[in-house]
């Protein structure tokens, strides 16, 4: 029978093997449906030369590679930290149904890894943000969604 244990274990096994053996940072992550393993990722910024690598980004690609789809509603998650907001906003596109988590962010910044800058930048004002931002071509990039959203079967959330 599988538990929820089971599936953090593995998630804690891939993280520990693969930062062993290519120095991946030590954040692993799987996604089950019905009770089985259906993706796995880990943290491979470094490796893949990616920011957007981090596990659970990796899991939810592995994930909608097997199952052929973007949709993972009926899928837990599996980290061995608790999500940024980069890893939520994936999980939030991807439909999880559900997360489970080990260390927290908090075990995170006391070794040394610090997200607080992250947290304070996705919930400030756009314009209020460090990195700077400015609007150009609104007009066109607008007609493109009219499109969009009047082609036949739009569904915003396909």
């Amino acid at each position: 029978m599988s538990t929820p244990e089971i599936f953090m274990r593995r998630a804690i096994e891939i993280s520990r093997d693969k930062m062993r053996a290519d120095g991946s940072a030590p954040f692993g992550c799987v996604i089950v449906k019905d009770g089985e393993i259906v993706g796995e990722g880990v943290n491979n910024v470094v490796n893949n030369h990616d920011a957007t690598s981090h596990g659970e980004v990796e899991a939810i690609r592995d994930a909608g590679r097997r199952l052929k789809t973007w949709d993972l509603s009926g899928c837990d998650l599996y980290t061995t930290c608790e999500p940024c907001e980069m890893c939520v906003a994936s999980m939030f596109w991807a439909k999880i149904s559900r997360m489970y988590y080990a260390n927290t962010l908090k075990d995170c910044t006391e070794v040394g890894f610090d997200l607080e800058p992250l947290t304070q930048a996705v919930r400030a004002d756009l314009h209020d943000r460090a990195l700077p931002a400015e609007r150009l071509l609104a007009t066109e990039a607008r007609e493109v969604l009219d499109e969009w959203v009047a082609s036949p079967g739009f569904n915003a959330f396909q």
